[in-house]
């Protein structure tokens, strides 16, 4: 499986963007697509997720209300559309792909298989 993740750049405070996270191969073994974020000098953490098998989908308490994921099925891939943007939300977005088995849509970074190059997201304030 890969993940091109892009989609990135720089926007005011207040602004939206909107991250793709294209997936290619074997796909069909997915159970979760999520995407993870990491700020300069911290420690890379979850921001949302999505089944890839339905619509379930889990927000980190600081992104919900203003990040919406969604898939394209058909497309193979997966959206983040983030609103509403915070210079705090300024970080590395990485898209990965779980494929081990869970009912529940996975939020740790230890689920996920494959992992994407990763996207600058930069707000100004």
């Amino acid at each position: 499986v890969q993940l091109q993740a892009s989609g990135g750049g720089l926007v005011q405070a207040g602004g939206s963007l909107r991250l793709s996270c294209a997936a290619s191969g074997r796909t069909f073994s997915s159970n979760s697509i999520a995407w993870f974020r990491q700020a300069p000098g911290k420690e890379r953490v979850f921001v949302a997720a999505i089944k890839w098998g339905g619509n379930s989908a889990r927000y980190a308490d600081s992104v919900k209300g203003r990040f919406t994921i969604s898939k394209d099925n058909v497309k193979n891939t997966v959206y983040l559309q983030m609103n509403s943007l915070k210079p705090e939300d300024t970080a590395v977005y990485y898209c990965a792909l779980s494929t081990q088995l869970s009912a529940a849509v996975a939020t740790a970074q230890s689920w996920y298989d494959y992992w994407g190059q990763g996207t600058q997201v930069t707000v100004s304030s």
